[in-house]
């Protein structure tokens, strides 16, 4: 059984900690849309000043929705478009203080306002993406960026 955590201490502590139950949550079980619908809702507990998170999967060259938790988001995304797909062709996480001002921004929720997009790589395949979004302009700090792409190394040691 899941118990929610109260998140006080320093945020690297409380990061460490969401790792922790992220483990513990993937222990054991070996279905990937399970273990991804888990993880969008732990992000969705532990993160504030969001408005979306979820996964994208490739599938046929291009991002297909998954397990998110948000508004209803697109379903397809074309490789190199939008953030999203620009983060999967480059298989680099982007860090988008003000998604209005990047090129070619696909806007799924007119309410975002940054995003970061962390590219989900095993073995040296493109597996998907993690997206979040935020209301908030420039919501997301490099130490965000840093425990992010932790906790998607680590989900991806479970798919």
């Amino acid at each position: 059984m899941f118990h929610v955590e109260k998140y006080s201490g320093k945020q690297e502590e409380n990061y460490e900690m969401l790792i922790k139950q992220l483990k513990a949550l993937l222990d054991g079980e070996k279905d990937a849309i399970a273990n991804l619908a888990n993880a969008s809702a732990l992000l969705n507990q532990f993160l504030t000043e969001i408005n979306w998170v979820g996964f994208y999967l490739y599938k046929d060259s291009e991002l297909v929705l998954g397990p998110f938790q948000g508004l209803p988001a697109c379903v397809r995304i074309p490789v190199g478009r939008g953030v999203c797909g620009t983060a999967a062709q480059n298989r680099k996480t982007e860090r988008v203080a003000d998604v209005h001002a990047f090129p070619g921004h696909i806007a799924c929720d007119a309410a975002s306002q940054s995003e970061i997009v962390v590219p989900m790589v095993k073995d040296g395949e493109l597996i998907g993406v993690l997206d979040i979004d935020s209301p908030i302009k420039d919501r997301f700090s490099e130490l965000d960026q840093k425990y992010l792409e932790k906790f998607t190394e680590t989900l991806v040691d479970f798919l």
